[in-house]
């Protein structure tokens, strides 16, 4: 990648965009002038705001993928947009490496991949969840062998879905969360409300009950590139936790996992993990990590997600909340939708130069550390 000083001006800031449409423009121009392999995955559930097709986009640089003579060795695969408002801060990054030549760096037997807006509903919609209400790194499980329950999520649910979102119901709503943060502590609040629950379809951080088009469309992008190689690096990117443009690599494979370890050797001290209790996320149940699980036997995969600070936590999940009351009840068009509107993206995109440049400096850094990992 070129080094800072022989950027043009517009780098990193050109990289990003305003919405979804313009994102996938952005995306599939860079992928064309590197010379990538392109393919296209049509979402057949939903459409853009304004009638526009849904897609999630992949762009592949380098050998073939597959066993055979001169296949590839080694994959880095990185994935934006899996909670789909999120998808800003991947596909900005996404066409950062693709600009700067991340595929240099990478040993001659590896390819790069990426995976542009997985969850393309939510990234357009300016949601965190796909169009069946589903949190996509909730939804990568056997949903045939059943779900963990969150007895805790039950508890608060009626809390945070208030219908009266104006009036004495969210009045006592918002009472109830406050002394709940009062008995319990926050950290405990983030654990029932985010690990992920599948009890309650109109309600947050809902895992589904069978995997999504978005979870299918994962697993058939993960087998067609990576199935064949003997080492997967995998990137997904994250926004709303942590201090403004701060980033934690969080490894959500069992605390000891190999991957883990690899984890914690290719990117270092940066690497937390919620099963060892010294990470920002809580634990969670159905992440994007158990997209390997098919060709896990054969190949090893690497898999972290780089989580970017936005805002802070209280305004997090009370975006999220509002933008859940205004899909369940609320007008989208009208001026406290946009409003609303205005609240998600403001709390999953810090729309500024300079958290940008932040943004994109750990990700070139971890890029690079990728490569020296699949490297070595």
């Amino acid at each position: 990648m070129n080094p800072p000083e022989s950027w043009p001006e517009s780098w990193p800031e050109s990289w990003f965009a305003a919405d979804y449409a313009e994102a996938r423009a952005k995306f599939r121009a860079a992928a064309e002038r590197a010379g990538a392999v392109l393919e296209t995955h049509l979402n057949p559930n939903a459409r853009q705001p304004d009638g526009g097709d849904l897609t999630t986009d992949v762009a592949r640089l380098g050998p073939a993928p597959g066993p055979a003579a001169g296949g590839a060795a080694g994959v880095l695969i990185a994935s934006s947009g899996t909670h789909g408002v999120e998808g800003f801060c991947g596909s900005g990054c996404q066409v950062g490496m693709l600009e700067t030549g991340a595929f240099d760096l990478l040993p001659a037997d590896c390819a790069l991949v990426l995976v542009h807006a997985i969850n393309p509903y939510g990234f357009a919609w300016l949601r965190r969840v796909t169009e069946h209400n589903i949190d996509l790194n909730r939804n990568n499980l056997d949903h045939g062998a059943g779900h963990p329950a969150n007895e805790k999520y039950a508890e608060i649910h009626a809390w945070l879905t208030p219908r009266d979102w104006t009036g004495p119901g969210r009045e006592r709503a918002d009472a109830a969360i406050a002394a709940y943060i009062r008995e319990h502590g926050m950290f405990a609040f983030q654990e029932a409300v985010s690990g992920g629950q599948y009890d309650f379809p109109d309600g947050l951080f809902f895992g589904g009950r069978a995997l999504s088009w978005s979870a299918q469309t994962w697993r058939e992008i993960v087998d067609a590139h990576c199935r064949g190689a003997r080492r997967v690096a995998h990137l997904d990117f994250h926004t709303g936790l942590g201090g403004h443009g701060a980033c934690e690599i969080i490894s959500v494979e069992g605390a000891g996992g190999a991957g883990a370890d690899r984890a914690r050797r290719w990117y270092g001290e940066a690497v937390k993990s919620p099963e060892r209790n010294d990470s920002l996320s809580a634990v969670v149940t159905g992440s994007m990590e158990n997209g390997f699980d098919g060709i896990a036997q054969d190949t090893e995969v690497t898999s972290v997600a780089l989580e970017y600070g936005t805002q802070s936590l209280p305004e997090v999940l009370e975006a999220l909340r509002a933008d859940n009351w205004l899909h369940l009840y609320g007008d989208p068009e009208s001026d406290a939708g946009r409003a609303i509107k205005r609240q998600i993206r403001d709390a999953f995109y810090g729309d500024t130069p300079e958290w940008k440049a932040m943004i994109w400096e750990t990700a070139d850094r971890v890029v690079r550390q990728a490569a020296a990992g699949l490297a070595g």
